[in-house]
């Protein structure tokens, strides 16, 4: 996180030094400011003990909660500090230097180290870096005059994140060295958090998902996808869609794109550009973002190269639109209109109604709307935009809806604004409009046959949302993303079987009710996965002239459980 200032730069000024080392042996106290609202008493000042100097850091911590520390507990974080000193010298700098170029070194106060304070914040922040710190107090009332970065002291007793945090505000130093005192233009926040937040990814502090930076964001974005990528209010949402998003950016053009619009005089959206220009890629920010929201609602790399996302921890990641029902007879009509901000992704989908179904958007005059929209066939996926004339409206009619055509996914993106997004951006309006002629069902068997194939359609769609809640509550934990082998009795010890049990347990508490998670598929696993079976007796046991359950994971019952866990 980091503390945007905005100041009239003084030519020279960066070119002065406060004079001295002011952090210079261990045990020293010094009075520190800090940002009031992040602070967890709302304080502005604190004094803090430096209690190590490693090669490139200072490490104070704030007294009164130190001297509180017994000595075997001092001991304990003094060794922690100790390695994660070494992690800095030997991975974090010599990785992001090398990507991003250098932090100001010698900085503000001639001193080649980086004071990292760790002091009691509020719950929901994990650290902060002060631009003022890198101004005289002449020019900056509140500055302590020095490169240094500010860590939540909680973050102490989980030393396995704390190189995670450490590497996002050491990148807000590098960022605001190559940025703003080289080129004397402040980024746009978004962009300056998203390369701090993707430091984790780039330095493989995320390729152990379970528990990693990268898991819990994933979980922010789950919880509230539609928040805007732009507008910055510094809460867990905006970290989650950032995240989400700078994965896949990276992901399909390269780290370089980060790299090269940092170095850049445009800041935010239009850095992003020229970097993708420099590096030959012929697309711009708008196509991407499009593609990102297609991305998480299918992220199958087989439809399209770019609609997928590259990390394997991400591959299992998709949206989970709003969902619209149209009755599956007669003439009838549906109409929302909804609001939304610049860089939001917005995901609709419908199912019902038969034969012709029209969907129409409409908006405002002069604004910047884009309309991909995904028709879910028997066979897959088809994705096209939506044209919009002047106007902002537009209309396309889906033949064989509720049949071959068996779904509609709508995702509307505004792309009116470019830079200058602020704290709280305005929301604007569009209004989609969807209505189904009178099908052509006359007989009632067609009818019924209809209506059955809605069911199951729609216990497919109560079964993801029961998965999507699931992973929202943290109670989603799934060792693998799908059962690549067929299961039967007797097998102990097995992944896939425990992959299996977890799986059973998130179905409705009558599937598997002892939800034991052993490994071992004995009699209770037998018994959940026929209950399984015969719920979902038309797609694995009807086809193969079967009534019962056989307890048996085969090929047929694979399927169904593959595409539950990635619908």
């Amino acid at each position: 996180m980091k503390k945007i200032l905005l100041i009239l730069l003084i030519t020279g000024c960066f070119s002065a030094i406060s004079g001295g080392v002011l952090v210079a042996q261990t045990g020293n106290l010094t009075a520190f400011n800090i940002d009031q609202g992040y602070d967890a008493a709302n304080r502005s000042e604190v004094e803090a003990v430096t209690v190590r100097i490693a090669n490139k850091l200072y490490f104070a911590v704030e007294k009164t909660w130190w001297d509180n520390q017994g000595i075997l507990k001092q001991g304990e974080i003094l060794n922690s500090l100790d390695v994660l000193s070494a992690e800095f010298d030997n991975r974090i700098y010599p990785t992001l230097t090398s990507y991003f170029g250098t932090e100001w070194n010698p900085g503000i106060d001639g001193d080649n180290r980086i004071t990292v304070l760790f002091t009691q914040m509020k719950s929901d922040i994990g650290g902060y870096m002060r631009t003022s710190d890198e101004y005289l107090n002449l020019q900056v009332s509140d500055s302590n005059e020095r490169e240094m970065v500010y860590i939540n002291l909680s973050q102490l007793n989980n030393p396995s994140q704390l190189k995670s945090y450490l590497a996002h505000e050491f990148m807000h130093l590098v960022s605001f060295n190559q940025k703003e005192r080289a080129m004397g233009v402040n980024e746009d926040v978004w962009l300056n958090e998203a390369r701090a937040d993707y430091a984790s990814t780039l330095l493989g502090y995320d390729d152990q998902y379970g528990g990693s930076q990268l898991e819990k964001r994933v979980k922010m974005f789950i919880e509230n996808p539609y928040d805007s990528l732009t507008e910055w209010r510094g809460r867990s949402d905006d970290y989650g869609v950032l995240s989400v998003f700078t994965n896949y950016l990276v992901g399909h053009y390269g780290i370089q794109i980060l790299s090269d619009s940092l170095k850049m005089k445009s800041v935010g959206i239009a850095s992003i550009n020229e970097a993708l220009s420099k590096n030959g890629f012929l697309t711009d920010f708008s196509r991407i973002f499009g593609d990102w929201a297609i991305a998480v609602t299918i992220n199958d790399c087989s439809i399209n190269a770019k609609y997928c996302f590259t990390n394997k921890n991400l591959s299992g990641l998709k949206v989970i639109p709003a969902l619209s029902f149209l009755p599956l007879t007669g003439n009838s009509s549906l109409t929302t209109t909804n609001v939304t901000k610049n860089w939001s992704g917005n995901w609709q989908k419908v199912i019902g109604g038969t034969s012709v179904l029209k969907f129409e958007f409409t908006s405002l005059k002069g604004l910047d709307y884009r309309v991909p929209y995904i028709i879910q066939t028997l066979n897959g996926y088809t994705v096209s935009y939506l044209e919009l004339d002047a106007q902002q409206k537009g209309a396309i009619n889906i033949n064989n809806f509720g049949t071959s055509n068996r779904a509609l996914i709508i995702i509307p993106i505004l792309q009116s604004k470019s830079t200058g997004f602020s704290q709280m951006d305005p929301t604007y309006p569009y209004t989609v409009t969807l209505s189904v002629s009178d099908g052509t069902l006359n007989q009632e068997g067609a009818l019924i046959e209809a209506l059955m194939a809605q069911i199951v359609q729609l216990k497919e769609e109560i079964a993801k949302l029961q998965l999507q809640l699931s992973l929202i509550s943290g109670n989603y934990n799934l060792s693998c993303q799908k059962i690549d082998i067929d299961l039967t009795t007797g097998m102990k010890n097995n992944a896939q079987v425990r992959c299996l049990q977890e799986f059973l347990k998130l179905q409705e508490t009558n599937i598997y009710p002892e939800g034991i998670i052993s490994g071992n598929f004995l009699s209770l696993t037998k018994q959940a996965v026929i209950r399984f079976q015969e719920k979902y007796k038309n797609e694995i046991l009807v086809p193969i002239g079967l009534k019962n359950g056989t307890g048996i994971v085969g090929e047929r019952t694979r399927v169904t459980i593959n595409r539950l866990i990635n619908p």
